[in-house]
């Protein structure tokens, strides 16, 4: 990687860099599409045209309802040269919790990128969008513009790169403001550690509406001047003869993603596949199965890499190194210019080794919950410390093992899952009394949800009913695996649900 660049300051310096420096080389293939950097540069100057010409400027919210596509990363480049801060949502969503994110970040203009997405498509004429085709962009659908969504104060919106929606612990979407400061410096770190350079294709798969695709793959990828491998939806049989054809030399993705993979190619016949161009493999986004570690290590003949990270620190907080792989499940080292603190509930230092909530604190750090400042208070400290609310360790070699989460937090197909958004729409359903929702790690090192219910007196349980009601309100990775019914739910004396009584009895179901 080039030694001398001008310093960046905005996520938009990086491919500018590189459409100056290298304008020929690869930044994107789409299907058959193959984009240069000169040619990716071009596109977000018109599209940032677009923009101006719908009266987007510095401190405005534009929410793009997408699935990963060109025209997504063109957007993104382009809202960063104007100040304004792209909330790009998983077209994957339901109607209400697009609505939800809408009505929450009151955007300026609203896209959808329905020649990739089908969903996007749907979510579109909700919105009455009418389909353009803006120079730079290709097709897409717009809503109107809202001329009465107020902008943000000019210095806010220079430090804030994008919104990026996570559930909250009240069931309602929380915003987090990252940085240009933190998803910088989190781009630079990552493409050193992982050795990056422009010879690399990175398989970009994991959604750009979560950190882990905007940061690690986008953004890290760029900033080392390689190329993405650019796919909208997870395909195993594509996934693996892309690999085949060694078009791939970085394969990054949730646990799930990979135990996939070695389930197609088991069924395939394929006990050892080694790829000449692929180098380097990680996962992310959720814990690490130790068997599924070594399942992937001896099908591609290396290190599975490993790290930990959340939205609100932009990107990754420790990662496993490339020149000292880990034989066991850990995070990995922590990354440069963060600190951390590991400490009891009081915020008092626990003694060395033993777990502890994860206290982060560095340039990573994200600007706070949009709208949301008793929200913010409880996550920042006035010190800059940032409380995690996850549980972990720190080993006698720096190396972070992850025991726990605090708040009962899932991690579904690398995505967050909090009980009480699940738990609050099951009990909109006119024959359910109460329902509590609990985690179960699955066989793949995924965690599957479980929902128990009461139902109310005189009504009937529909399994069916209930899950089909479900699936019109909730993304597919929200949704129960198991719906079980339960003469009461249990509750603590206080009336908490009694989430650990819960968990035992998911051993006792047949």
């Amino acid at each position: 990687m080039p030694q001398e660049r001008p310093i960046a300051h905005r996520i938009s310096d990086i491919p500018r860099h590189w459409a100056t420096r290298t304008p020929h080389n690869v930044a994107v293939r789409e299907g058959d599409r193959v984009v240069s950097y000169a040619q990716l540069w071009e596109g977000v100057e018109l599209a940032q045209r677009y923009l101006e010409a719908q009266g987007v400027g510095t401190g405005d919210r534009v929410l793009i309802v997408a699935e990963n596509s060109l025209a997504m990363i063109t957007l993104i480049f382009a809202l960063s040269e104007l100040g304004a801060w792209p909330v790009v949502t998983n077209a994957r969503l339901t109607a209400r919790e697009i609505e939800e994110i809408r009505a929450h970040c009151t955007p300026r203009l609203m896209l959808f990128t329905h020649a990739a997405s089908p969903d996007a498509l749907r979510h579109g004429l909700r919105y009455r969008a009418r389909e353009i085709s803006p120079p730079g962009l290709g097709p897409l659908m717009a809503a109107d513009a809202d001329a009465g969504s107020e902008r943000e104060p000019a210095e806010l919106a220079r430090d804030v790169a994008a919104l990026i929606y996570t559930s909250g612990t009240t069931g309602q979407p929380k915003g987090v403001m990252v940085t240009h400061r933190g998803l910088l410096h989190y781009a630079r770190v990552t493409a050193e550690i992982r050795r990056m350079g422009p010879e690399d294709c990175a398989f970009a798969i994991m959604p750009m509406s979560h950190i882990f695709g905007l940061a690690t793959l986008l953004l890290a990828t760029f900033q080392a001047g390689g190329s993405l491998y650019l796919v909208a939806r997870f395909n195993v049989a594509d996934a693996c003869a892309a690999l085949q054809r060694d078009e791939i030399s970085i394969l990054q993705g949730v646990p799930a993603m990979f135990s996939r993979i070695l389930a197609y190619l088991g069924k395939s016949g394929v006990t050892t596949l080694h790829p000449k161009r692929l180098r380097y493999l990680y996962t992310g986004g959720g814990p690490l199965d130790l068997a599924l570690k070594r399942n992937v290590e001896a099908m591609f003949g290396q290190p599975l890499h490993h790290g930990y990270g959340m939205t609100e620190y932009a990107g990754s907080l420790f990662i496993t190194r490339t020149d000292r792989p880990r034989s066991d499940s850990s995070a990995g080292e922590i990354v440069e210019g963060a600190e951390l603190r590991v400490v009891g509930p009081g915020g008092e230092p626990v003694p060395e080794g033993s777990p502890g909530e994860l206290w982060v604190r560095g340039p990573g750090v994200m600007r706070g919950y949009y709208r949301a400042p008793e929200q913010t208070a409880e996550a920042l400290r006035p010190d800059g410390w940032l409380n995690t609310g996850d549980i972990g360790r720190i080993d006698q070699d720096g190396a972070l093992f992850i025991v726990g989460r605090t708040r009962d937090l899932i991690i579904r197909s690398g995505f967050s899952v909090y009980p009480i958004e699940v738990e609050s729409v099951i009990n909109s359903h006119p024959s359910v009394r109460l329902s509590a929702v609990v985690g179960n790690p699955a066989e793949d090192g995924d965690e599957e949800i479980i929902a128990f219910v009461e139902i109310r007196e005189g009504e009937t349980f529909d399994e069916r009913d209930l899950h089909a009601y479900l699936a019109e309100r909730l993304s597919p990775y929200k949704r129960p695996a198991r719906i079980v019914r339960v003469s009461a739910v249990p509750t603590t004396a206080s009336g908490k649900l009694h989430k650990h009584r819960l968990r035992g009895m998911i051993a006792e179901l047949v």
